[in-house]
């Protein structure tokens, strides 16, 4: 249990008070994405009534954070593709210390304790030895996560369903060496070689024992896998497939946002506008491979296309992978003038036999009243930390192309131990000294560090006369104690300098990696209720009930007309559409898969506003 940890944490205390002020990057406490889609699982985790047929494969790249579950039996593992960029198909399975609610086990320790595991389904395996029945995965130690320790491992246990025993048969060794490498089993044993055989991995992790401050307790021991196969007439050496596939997801194609406000961007669009859209894919066949290349614009609120073009055929040799910018010629247009919203997808013309679901992936260009560097996914904590932190300041850089009024700052802080971060600091504003923060031109004191409601943990504390901003600015924070405030940090989204912070009287360009998750909201007086809320121009009243729902929602139309040109799409994170259909009081949403959606009314196709939506299982 975690109280095993308090003793040994006053200790350290004691013991390294004399640590002087500095950066510091911990694990999370919890995971937003998973907490947001947590319920119990669908399938026992004991045995199955009926058996998956060979082959059995997984390459992880669903929409969903919880692995697919006709293919295993518990959603302990983390489904993403932030923890790694070296993953051979987009999408990986992460162990860690982070169970399946979204929170840090309780059983976390700074001993050797079982964290996550995969199990797969009943599988049917009552062939012969002769049929040469091999499994096989991808693993990768730390990723862009915590690396393993000495004494923490990853195992690999198969069950025998006559003995109903598991037993191990591979363990990951120690390496300091990060990158995906290969692994696979023969299964020849006749204990095995029968109808509801099982394989599961296990994670054993341990937290850092270096840590002198509850509110820095966090995720750790990270492991990645991906590409695992389990089938007959392979050998030793099969280890490769006949796939081309994504191995990361598109990203946004501005210079230098991930998403910023509407009424800004069109001050500046030649200026902001990317000039291709980048993507990265992988040729994972032992063979040359010839692919073609698209690319779609989709207006979402005017639910049409908005510009489409192929980057042509090409070859890609053997066990490559290529970085390609795709040229866009083109700028985010629309008729809306509060916001936008586009999905853009990518997707590859492959071979007929090639697995699909790795060939095609999406981003939501999301233009609001907020700038945003950071992709609104943390993966672990920042903060300063150590003797001398007290007064220490933390300062993010962001430009206005325009006059404007800065109305809120939303900021993701983790959850802590123990609320350990629960403490008052100062939310700051400067404007510009010559690339580093000058004069303070607001400062709210004593504010409590808060964990948001929101789909990615922001909270927003509002300003409420507003402060007048133009051209470069900075917003941050003055912590009143040593204590660790952990923020949430993005390690996807390089800081390119813009992040800085102020110790012993003096100002330092940051040195980690990644962005701290800060926000400034811009424009006319809001009532905040989320970030990244997308209004379009008729901000005509409705809603929806119960929220989350699993089955059905029920429509209280509000300001929406009665007439038959009035439909309701409903629109995954990935800006796919789930449901169009004629507005009505009550709308059938039990298909969907568990997970957050945008429902857009749309007048005569014409987006009239838009709702978040929870699904439940």
């Amino acid at each position: 249990m975690l109280k095993r940890v308090i003793p040994y944490l006053l200790i350290l205390n004691l013991l390294l008070t004399g640590t002087h002020a500095q950066e510091v990057i911990t694990g999370l406490q919890s995971q937003y994405r998973i907490i947001r889609e947590h319920s119990k699982p669908l399938l026992t985790k004991g045995m199955a009534a009926d058996t998956v047929n060979l082959p059995f494969f997984d390459d992880f790249s669903g929409s969903s954070v919880f692995p697919d579950p006709g293919k295993w039996s518990d959603d302990y593992v983390f489904i993403n593709n932030t923890y790694s960029d070296m993953q051979p198909t987009t999408g990986i399975a992460t162990f860690d210390a982070i169970d399946n609610t979204g929170r840090l086990y309780e059983s976390a320790s700074t001993s050797i304790f079982m964290a996550d595991q995969l199990t797969s389904q009943p599988i049917n395996l009552d062939f012969p030895p002769s049929d040469n029945i091999w499994l096989s995965f991808w693993y990768q130690p730390g990723g862009l996560g915590d690396m393993p320790g000495a004494g923490d491992s990853l195992t690999l246990q198969f069950f025998a369903p006559d003995e109903q025993t598991w037993y191990s048969v591979w363990k990951a060794p120690f390496s300091e060496q990060k990158e995906f490498r290969p692994a696979i089993l023969r299964i020849d044993n006749s204990r095995y070689l029968r109808k509801g055989f099982r394989f599961r991995f296990i994670n054993y992790a341990s937290l850092s024992p270096n840590l002198n401050d509850p509110s820095m307790i966090g995720n750790c021991d990270h492991w990645n896998i991906d590409y695992v196969m389990l089938n007959r007439n392979r050998h030793a050496a099969d280890t490769t497939f006949a796939d081309v596939a994504f191995t990361r997801g598109l990203r946004s194609v501005l210079k230098t946002h991930e998403s910023m406000p509407w009424k800004q961007f069109r001050q500046v669009s030649l200026q902001e506008m990317g000039a291709f859209i980048p993507i990265r894919y992988r040729n994972n066949d032992i063979i040359t491979r010839n692919i073609t290349r698209n690319f779609q614009v989709w207006d979402v609120y005017r639910n049409q296309q908005a510009h489409f073009f192929t980057a042509g055929a090409t070859n890609i040799s053997p066990l490559t992978t290529i970085d390609f910018d795709a040229n866009l010629i083109y700028t985010f247009n629309t008729t809306y003038t509060d916001s936008a919203l586009f999905r853009i997808t990518a997707w590859l013309i492959t071979d007929d036999f090639d697995p699909k679901q790795n060939d095609t992936v999406r981003y939501l260009q999301t233009f609001s009243n907020y700038f945003a560097f950071d992709d609104g996914s943390s993966e672990g904590g920042y903060g300063i930390n150590g003797l001398g932190s007290r007064n220490a300041m933390v300062a993010y850089r962001f430009k206005s192309y325009m006059e404007d009024t800065l109305r809120a700052i939303s900021i993701c802080f983790n959850d802590s131990y123990l609320n350990a971060n629960k403490r008052l600091f100062d939310l700051m504003v400067w404007d510009d000294n010559l690339g580093t923060p000058g004069n303070l031109i607001y400062s709210r004191e004593e504010v409590m560090v808060e964990q948001g409601s929101e789909i990615n943990g922001f909270y927003t504390y509002s300003l409420p006369d507003g402060v007048p901003v133009n051209d470069v600015f900075y917003v941050g924070w003055r912590q009143r104690s040593e204590t660790f405030l952990n923020a949430g940090f993005d390690v996807n989204t390089p800081n390119n300098g813009r992040q800085l912070y102020w110790l012993n009287g003096s100002w330092n360009q940051s040195q980690v990696n990644g962005s701290v998750m800060i926000r400034p909201i811009v424009g006319d007086p809001i009532k905040i209720t989320r970030i990244d809320d997308i209004v379009p121009d008729e901000k005509l009243k409705f809603r929806i009930w119960p929220n989350p729902a699993s089955g059905y929602i029920n429509i209280d139309r509000g300001d929406l007309p009665v007439h038959n040109n009035v439909t309701l799409s409903v629109i995954d994170l990935q800006g796919r559409e789930q449901i169009s259909v004629p507005l009505s009081d009550q709308i059938d949403i039990s298909k969907l898969p568990a997970g957050i959606y945008i429902i857009i009314p749309r007048i005569n196709g014409r987006a009239a506003g838009h709702y978040r939506l929870v699904k439940s299982r």
